[in-house]
Parts: structure tokens; C-alpha cells; sequence
């Protein structure tokens, strides 16, 4: 959870919120942005007067919500699966999600052991068709083991089709990726991905705005997908239809800045024409993993560059800085090497190798890991191995 002990105001609002307003709902968002989320919170529980823009039968609906919501019984139920609530100003929350404005989440459900905020740094979405061509599901898998093996996180709707032929691109290579839900982390959807979203959840982080037990919706789908563009540094949509929802996704990239990129296919396939609309625009053509990485790895500052200056070891975890220590001063090793040099988990090294390669510690070279020269030196001119 965002808070240690007893869960504070601030959180048990943002919480109950979550069951009151839907993802993406900007008049809410305005309101505890102007009102702040106690006055937001006491106005719903008590019946007081409508917020500004709120319809009486909106206000009406938006009551009976909250008269409903049981916060301190969400947070249990989350805790009892594994989940906890990450808040805008939480020490984990993506300060790139701020750009999304006013339809900012009021929250984030996350499931998993690594840091989402770290994980997100360097982060690229892969989304596509959820009836993709064989190509597709080809071009997504590829393109995400492509990226993780370079260090990227994959992050994907967890969807059939190109989502979830991209997340297991990037669990076969050994590396990082990131499901975004539309429903609550909790109850994996598609029912026929239980098995692999329990696999990311293991191996890195399943999130999403609805709390436990929520069920997704065509709307809800649709919004969720503002979540994976703000979230990463750019996005790939593999294959689309005219009206696919990664459509979406790329529009939505689009007005926050990032970079869109679509990988072409054949002329005559309709699931090729929704990205071929797509790179007739402002959006880029790729075919492989270099050109991917050519256009998102200039992106912004939102991580320091890895041959930039190394931050202070002192700053990482303990857990974190048993990984790094378990790396040799020289050559390339393999995570289960530093797993048991480490002494934990295979899986929570790799989690704490990829927060390491946000921040330029280590690099990835086929499948073992290495300091980067930045971290060598440092242990040579005496500051400590970090």
C-alpha cells in the first residue's frame, strides 16, 4: 500500500473514488484537483450539494456509488491478493502519468514486486489486433524479446492476439513487461490469459485503475488505453484494423508527445490498414528493434541517460543493492548466477536488474547482465562500487 500502518484520509478518498468515478472521468478529476479529495469525499458521503458540472441525475448516481464503497474493505482484499494502491505523489507513482491532466488516474492497483516507477522510465508499448495474422503475433513477439533483451520494459493491454503475443515475446527473453488492465488486477481478463497474466505478475507488474473485483467494460477498454500511452515513452501498433482500440493508443501517444510508430503490412490486409492510416501521418515507420529503440531512446528526460552520471548506491534498497553487488567487476553473468549470488529469487533479480538499468547500473548483453563502464569507474576512482 501507499502508506505504512493504517491507511491515512488521502488514501481510503482516493480509494473509495476509484468505485465512485470512472477511469479517465476529467470532471472528476477537476474536482479534487480544485476541491482536493476530502471535500470530494465528504461531499458524496454526505449528500451535499452537487459538484460544479454534475447533472442532478449524475450527482444522484454518483451518491449512490458512494454510499456502496467500502475503501478500508477494497484494501484488504487487495492486500490479501498481493495488491497495493499506489497514489500520484506515492514514492512509486509515474510522473508521466501528470501529463494525462485532469484524466489522470486517481490511482493505480498494482501487482507485482518491482517498482513501477522505475520500470516505466524505460518503457515502450507494443499493441496491436486482438485477431492479429500470424505476421502480427510474429512482428509483436519479436519486437518485444527484441526490447527486452536491450533492457526495455514491453508494456501490452494483456489482450489476445498482438498484447499477448508481446508480453510472451518478452517473458521468453528473460525480460521485463507490464500488463495494463481494464478491470481489477485481481481477476485476470481474458479469462483464457489467467496463466499468463499470473506469469507477469510473477515476473513484473500487472496494473490497472479499477479496484479488486471490477469487471471491464467496451468504455472501460477504451480508457484504459490512455494509461499504456502515457505511461511509456512511445508506442508500437503492430497491427490495427480502421476502427481497432490501439488506434486509440497511438492517438492518444500522439497528443501527449510521444512517439507513435506502426510496423506496415501487406496492402491488402485489413488488419494493415488501421497503421497504414496510422504512418500516412505524424507516426513512424519500424520493422525491428533498432529502429525502435533509434526514435524512443531520445525521448524527453524522463530517465537519466546510462552513460550519464551514476546515481549513489546509498540511495537503492538493500535488496536492490545485494543484486548489484552480486555483479561481477568484469564479463557478462547470467540472472541465475546473480540470483544466487544475491540469494533470492530468479525472478526478483531480474525485477531488481531492470530498476538497476533505469538508472544506468548495469546493461543487458544477450542473456546475462554487466556493469556498465559508468559503475566500473566509479568503483575505480574510489567512490564505491556505485
Amino acid at each position: 500500500m501507499s502508506a505504512v500502518g493504517e491507511p491515512d484520509d488521502e488514501l481510503l478518498g482516493r480509494v473509495l473514488l476509484t468505485r465512485v468515478l470512472e477511469p479517465g472521468d476529467d470532471v472528476g478529476g477537476r474536482w479534487v484537483r480544485e476541491f482536493g479529495t476530502a471535500e470530494v469525499v465528504r461531499r458524496l458521503r454526505e449528500g451535499g450539494p452537487a459538484l460544479p458540472g454534475a447533472s442532478g441525475k449524475r450527482w444522484a448516481g454518483l451518491l449512490a456509488r458512494a454510499e456502496a464503497a467500502r475503501p478500508g474493505h477494497d484494501l484488504e482484499a487487495a492486500r490479501d491478493a498481493g495488491v497495493r494502491f499506489v497514489s500520484p505523489g506515492d514514492a512509486e507513482w509515474p510522473g508521466q502519468l501528470d501529463d494525462l491532466g485532469d484524466a489522470r488516474p486517481l490511482g493505480l492497483w498494482v501487482r507485482g514486486r518491482p517498482s513501477l516507477r522505475m520500470w516505466a522510465l524505460k518503457s515502450v508499448a507494443v499493441v496491436g489486433a486482438r485477431a492479429c495474422t500470424e505476421y502480427g503475433a510474429h512482428m509483436a513477439a519479436t519486437l518485444a524479446a527484441g526490447l527486452a533483451e536491450q533492457g526495455w520494459v514491453v508494456v501490452s493491454g494483456g489482450a489476445y492476439g498482438v498484447d499477448g503475443a508481446a508480453h510472451r515475446g518478452a517473458l521468453g527473453a528473460g525480460g521485463a513487461t507490464v500488463a495494463v488492465l481494464a478491470c481489477g488486477v485481481d481477476r485476470p481478463y481474458p479469462r483464457g490469459h489467467t496463466q499468463l497474466i499470473s506469469r507477469i505478475a510473477e515476473q513484473g507488474l500487472v496494473i490497472g485503475e479499477l479496484p479488486p473485483g471490477d469487471h471491464p467494460t467496451p468504455s472501460r477498454f477504451i480508457l484504459r488505453n490512455r494509461v499504456i500511452a502515457a505511461l511509456t515513452r512511445g508506442t508500437v501498433v503492430v497491427e490495427a484494423a480502421p476502427r481497432s482500440g490501439s488506434l486509440v493508443t497511438a492517438r492518444a501517444a500522439q497528443r501527449l508527445g510521444r512517439h507513435t510508430m506502426g510496423v506496415p503490412g501487406p496492402a491488402t490486409s485489413g488488419l494493415s490498414a488501421g497503421v497504414h492510416d496510422l504512418l500516412r501521418g505524424e507516426a513512424a515507420l519500424v520493422t525491428d528493434v533498432a529502429e525502435v529503440v533509434e526514435l524512443v531512446g531520445d525521448i524527453g528526460e524522463l530517465a537519466p541517460d546510462r552513460r550519464g552520471p551514476v546515481l549513489p548506491r546509498d540511495l537503492l534498497e538493500p535488496a536492490t543493492r545485494q543484486v548489484l553487488a552480486a555483479l561481477p567487476g568484469r564479463g557478462v553473468a547470467r540472472p541465475d548466477e546473480i540470483a544466487r549470488s544475491a540469494q533470492t529469487a530468479q525472478d526478483d533479480a531480474i525485477a531488481r536488474l531492470y530498476e538497476l538499468r533505469a538508472l544506468g547500473y548495469v546493461e543487458r548483453h544477450g542473456d546475462g547482465w554487466k556493469l556498465t563502464r559508468q559503475a566500473v569507474m566509479s568503483v575505480r576512482d574510489g567512490r564505491g562500487p556505485c
